[in-house]
């Protein structure tokens, strides 16, 4: 948390009490998920010990009991959590500068692969948020792709993701 508390709501995006509320839901949905995996695998004890789901359901269980006291405090005990602010609209606006290109670049790494991907989410990062020249950006972006390539496919001899839809880098002999 920063050094002040932001109790303004004018510029606020989202409260501290709807976070926890959205959060608490989330994670009993994951710990729901894990118990109805465990279950299918078998969360009792077996003639020679716990069977395979049996300290994942435990572990579900007891998150699932964190995330429901934690969702009645929130809705129910801590009202006073609704005015104040979790994050300002600056902050937000700053996160997803972050955010949504890493998003873009996850799914570029799926399609075109990780070193196409790299050169491009590099390039823009540096020319957009660093203010650095293109030609800089744009040698830099690919002197590490490359590098990358050169690691990971020559010396470590672990090939990474070219690309599901197309291979940009086909035409030099990559597959």
């Amino acid at each position: 948390m920063s050094e002040h508390t932001n109790n303004s709501n004018e510029d606020s995006v989202i409260s501290i009490r709807a976070m926890d509320i959205i959060t608490s839901i989330m994670f009993l949905g994951v710990g729901l998920t894990v118990m109805i995996g465990s279950i299918k695998l078998g969360a009792s004890w077996g003639s020679d010990g716990p069977e395979a789901g049996y300290f994942p359901f435990y572990i579900s269980l007891i998150i699932m009991l964190s995330s429901a006291v934690t969702l009645y405090q929130a809705a129910i005990v801590d009202k006073k959590k609704k005015t104040e602010s979790f994050v300002n609209r600056e902050s937000f606006k700053q996160v997803m500068a972050v955010l949504l290109p890493a998003i873009v670049f996850v799914l570029g790494v799926q399609f075109i692969g990780i070193y196409v991907s790299s050169v491009f989410y590099i390039a823009i990062f540096m020319i957009w948020l660093g203010k650095y020249p293109a030609w800089k950006a744009i040698a830099v972006a690919i002197g590490v792709s490359v590098a990358l390539y050169l690691m990971f496919e020559f010396w470590f001899q672990v090939p990474l993701p070219h690309g599901s839809w197309i291979n940009p880098l086909e035409f030099i002999g990559v597959n």
